[in-house]
């Protein structure tokens, strides 16, 4: 069977110097397919788009309660950020708050991601440590989750520690997915990432975005999260980068969250639906193309009064000189 996927196209003058191929998926909180793109039956790794399911556990437990959480502190536990200092900062209070540290992390340390911060950090003569992470907030709440089952928190990170066999139960019936068949792999953060179709992804925001049908104690715990990180989309991921900003834009309208190979979600309570999408050459520039040009698709898009969205719609490429040489589009 032969799918159409999306179409994002990367000019250069008047001619197309590239293309990238994207399959998205539409699903409703009932679980309808409202529409697709692509192969969206085939397995990927959702990566860090699935954060926010990686937490509910730990909020649904209370978790944020018993160690008196702020609503930026849950909505760093769901982030892949710069480790700007504010980052860092909110990552240090989580961990006085549990009563561990830096050390007791196992994500490993890797230079802020953006370039800046890094500079900045290099000029002070430090070397990154693991809360420099991108995903050390996501571990904070994995070490805190740790604490609330009464467990150790030592190899929180491996497949068969009760710490993930619980998010791994979670996040199995958020996406109606069988975890004991599905395949998995370590993340670039070394905690586990499962094999799951585009659909279930999408499956499973929708009803974070739309928790109704949920279990009493799953709603709240979905709409706190929900409430911290579109109050909070610095802390999803900071300066100059794609989901901060348009949930800026949006306000609590939407919750967008990008996962590396190009992998997208966003969750949109006022639709009653979320959507997924995975770039298939795994570029993050194509992803968030197409990601805008699904918005708009849906309508949510288009209720932004002025041209904020516009430089999104269509993305300028500048040279090394700030010479426009092209532009970045998608064609649904």
């Amino acid at each position: 069977m032969k799918y159409k996927e999306i179409d994002v196209q990367v000019s250069r003058g008047n001619h197309i110097e590239s293309r990238h191929q994207i399959k998205a998926v539409i699903v409703s909180s009932s679980g309808e397919v409202l529409d697709s793109w692509g192969d969206v039956e085939q397995v990927v790794y959702p990566r860090s788009a699935i954060k926010a399911m990686q937490v509910l556990c730990f909020i649904e437990l209370g978790g944020h309660e018993k160690f008196n959480l702020t609503p930026a502190e849950i909505a760093i536990l769901c982030a892949s950020h710069n480790a700007e200092p504010k980052h860092v900062a909110t990552v240090e209070s989580i961990l006085d708050k549990i009563e561990l540290s830096e050390s007791d992390f196992e994500c490993g340390s890797h230079w802020p991601i953006r370039e800046e911060t890094s500079h900045q950090l290099a000029a002070q003569g430090e070397q990154p440590n693991q809360l420099h992470n991108n995903c050390s907030g996501k571990h904070a709440g994995m070490l805190a989750l740790a604490s609330v089952l009464g467990e150790s928190h030592r190899g929180y990170i491996n497949v068969d520690h009760p710490v993930q066999l619980h998010i791994a139960q979670v996040m199995a019936e958020m996406c109606e997915v069988d975890y004991n068949k599905a395949d998995w792999s370590p993340d670039g953060c070394s905690a586990p990432t499962w094999a799951i179709p585009l659909t279930q992804l999408a499956l499973a925001f929708a009803k974070f975005a739309d928790p109704i049908l949920l279990a009493p104690k799953r709603q709240r715990a979905c709409r706190t999260i929900y409430q911290a990180v579109v109050d909070n989309p610095f802390m999803v991921a900071g300066t100059e980068r794609y989901n901060t900003e348009l949930m800026e834009f949006f306000g609590d309208r939407v919750f967008l969250k990008g996962g590396a190979e190009g992998v997208y979600i966003s969750a949109i309570p006022e639709l009653k639906l979320a959507i997924a999408l995975k770039c298939i050459d795994g570029a993050s520039r194509a992803a968030e193309s197409a990601m805008t040009a699904l918005l708009d698709h849906v309508g949510i898009g288009r209720t932004i009064a002025d041209t904020r969205l516009d430089s999104y719609r269509r993305v300028d490429v500048n040279n090394y000189s700030k010479m426009k040489s092209g532009a970045i589009t998608c064609q649904l």
